[in-house]
């Protein structure tokens, strides 16, 4: 199986191939396209192979595994963490058991939305395309916000806004479901008196609109809008980022705790990176003073409105032009980053100089993670803990926690 969760072949011609939908083992017929191949029949079945519970799955892109059993699935997705810290130099990785997220626990959507001669498409992009896979229903999302597509898409229908194609961003938050919509065309009175209309509704305290990427102007606002994060009432600016669900953010948060050193003394200090809206800040506060540095204005605002008496100093940085230097960190016992797909090696640099006693990496990528810790391993880390979280069920994609200490 593939990085990708598409099976690797080998081709008639003895070139590899990647072939989706296809197990580990199958005998298949398949239409080769370069490296790639589209299947066509499964001629001997995997018997690790199941039926997908979700009819849009092999049109709709965001799912790419629901035809594989659970438990080759789970080792597999494990095993991507323990191969990308082998190839970063550390040997004998042994891993915490993997966190799995339920599904239909998911509670951010990031639909595209198309006019075609069928009507208006909502939904998911399809596998390898930019064709929208119009969406009835999905297993990984929250029921509640799968029960707003067809009333959206209804909405969205007569939106004169809307001319070709935009996005729509849900974001279910603990005061209801919140959107940011995004259209190529401008947004009228009567289009505003729509969307307020949806909102009221369908319980949704606000509605955003921005026309293309220009940032967002409020189109309808009903009450306010509040995320608890451990405990903490948070106002997010229309879109936050969040963690993709509850119970992938609670993994996190547990390995992130437990990776910290047993003893912080009184007056210990933790550095934050790239730290969103406090999802770590707080619980990280608990335990020691917190600097957060993020490069989102809008979440940093919400970070410093909602800390309060917390032990949490918030500061905007953008940490891939600006990263920390040693004179920075050296007043850190421990750095705590969360960085982007791409991970963070000119930050991750200046960690390996720093020699702060204990990094704890949270990543959504382990090319990119096991890229930064071999920088870390060659400035004498050690490897303390490693958890993989299976925060996107049936897909290839993977978070973990890994510990280092000097």
């Amino acid at each position: 199986m593939g990085a990708a969760g598409d099976g690797i072949a080998r081709l008639p011609d003895g070139a590899t191939g990647f072939v989706p939908l296809a197990l580990p083992g199958e005998v298949v017929r398949a239409t080769v396209q370069g490296s790639r191949a589209n299947l066509e029949a499964v001629l001997t079945a995997s018997p690790d192979r199941v039926t997908p519970p979700c009819p849009h799955f092999s049109e709709c892109g965001a799912c790419a595994l629901q035809h594989w059993a659970d438990a080759p699935y789970a080792a597999w997705k494990s095993a991507k963490l323990s191969e990308a810290l082998t190839r970063a130099g550390y040997s004998d990785v042994a891993l915490q058991p993997m966190v799995r997220t339920p599904l239909r626990n998911r509670r951010r959507a990031d639909l595209a939305l198309r006019r075609t001669p069928a009507g208006l498409a909502l939904g998911f992009h399809a596998r390898g395309s930019q064709q929208v896979v119009a969406l009835e229903t999905c297993e990984v999302l929250d029921p509640r916000l799968v029960a707003l597509f067809a009333p959206l898409r209804e909405v969205l229908r007569r939106l004169s806004a809307l001319q070709k194609e935009g996005s729509a961003v849900l974001n279910l938050l603990d005061s209801g479901p919140d959107l940011l919509l995004r259209t190529d065309g401008p947004l009228d009175q009567h289009g505003r008196t729509a969307l307020a209309s949806f909102a009221a509704a369908h319980g949704l305290p606000r509605i955003a609109w921005a026309r293309g990427n220009a940032p967002p102007e409020l189109a309808a606002q009903l009450g306010s809008v509040h995320i608890s994060l451990s405990g903490v009432r948070v106002q997010p600016a229309p879109g936050a980022f969040l963690q993709a669900s509850p119970a992938g953010e609670a993994g996190i948060i547990a390995a992130v705790l437990a990776g910290l050193p047993k003893k912080l003394g009184p007056k210990a200090r933790i550095a934050e990176l790239y730290a969103g809206l406090g999802t770590l800040s707080f619980p990280l506060s608990q335990r020691a003073r917190v600097s957060a540095y993020e490069a989102s204005p809008e979440a940093v605002l919400a970070l410093q409105a909602a800390a309060g008496s917390h032990r949490i100093q918030a500061e905007c940085r953008d940490l891939e032009r600006r990263p920390l230097l040693p004179l920075d960190l050296k007043v850190f016992q421990v750095v705590v980053l969360d960085p982007p797909f791409a991970g963070a090696p000119e930050q991750v640099a200046q960690l390996a100089r720093a020699k702060v006693p204990c990094v704890i990496y949270v990543s959504c990528n382990p090319a990119a993670l096991g890229r930064d810790a071999a920088v870390l391993r060659q400035a004498g880390y050690r490897l303390a803990a490693a958890t993989p979280i299976d925060q996107f069920p049936f897909s290839p994609h993977l978070e973990a926690v890994v510990a280092f200490t000097l």
